[in-house]
């Protein structure tokens, strides 16, 4: 038998629509001002409250906070799985790279605000929860599965260079136990660290890039930033191989 969800009551309807309301207006806020200014009394004014009744959708302004990086990091993370999802070929894992880093690019560069909440300088007295992570790692394991599955289906892992320093492996501890967390199951017992190592570069190259474009970085070296971005994307795939 069908368990038959629970309908809302009107008490909840509302409640859900003036969340929104709130969070409508604080994103708005942060293309003003940014996220270090946002203010609890200010959104109120926006939305035509008192603060004190908007302290009983978020109590505090780091609530507020956690709410906007929360649905933030599901937004991009939901457009960058549409972007891979719609690619037929499920065993092209090139292409369903280059779309799911694209896609990144393209909600970055249509919500910068949005993005410099996410990646930009962190807000000062803020430490984000542990309710953050699994949003924040949506595009990441997206990234990841599409790696390993390339690794599945034969894709050579990557060896570490001749010549290269030592420690490369250790410092990357971190990032071997957070994707073994992500539960995606392949052999890449060869060489786990190395490729680990590589997806964490692409990951950190793939931001830095979108950041330099955003914050006028690339202005004076690059004349394409399109051009460019695709150019690091397809490098970055190479990258990930012997």
């Amino acid at each position: 038998m069908t368990d038959v969800p629970k309908a809302r009551t009107a008490r909840e309807r509302a409640r859900e629509e003036i969340t929104s309301e709130i969070l409508s207006a604080a994103r708005a806020r942060l293309a003003e001002a940014g996220p270090g200014e946002l203010s609890l009394r200010a959104v109120a004014r926006d939305v035509g409250m008192v603060s004190s009744a908007v302290y009983r959708y978020f109590p505090s302004r780091d609530h507020l906070l956690t709410a906007l990086l929360i649905a933030a990091y599901d937004e991009l993370g939901a457009y960058a799985e549409a972007a891979d999802d719609a690619v037929a070929d499920r065993d092209d894992h090139a292409a369903r790279w280059h779309a799911t880093c694209n896609a990144v690019r393209q909600w970055a560069l249509a919500h910068p605000h949005d993005y410099a909440l996410l990646y930009g300088s962190p807000v000062t007295g803020y430490a984000a929860p542990q309710d953050t992570i699994e949003p924040a790692t949506r595009v990441i394991r997206r990234l990841v599965e599409i790696i390993v599955r390339s690794v599945e289906a034969g894709r050579a892992l990557p060896a570490a260079p001749a010549g290269a320093p030592p420690g490369f492996d250790a410092s990357t501890a971190g990032a071997q136990e957070a994707i073994s967390r992500f539960e995606i199951a392949a052999d890449v017992s060869e060489a786990p660290a190395e490729l680990v190592g590589r997806t964490l570069m692409a990951w950190t190259n793939i931001f830095g890039t979108i950041s330099f474009e955003l914050w006028g970085h690339l202005v004076g070296s690059v004349d394409d930033h399109a051009a460019y971005y695709d150019g690091v994307v397809a490098r970055l795939w190479d990258d990930l191989s012997s």
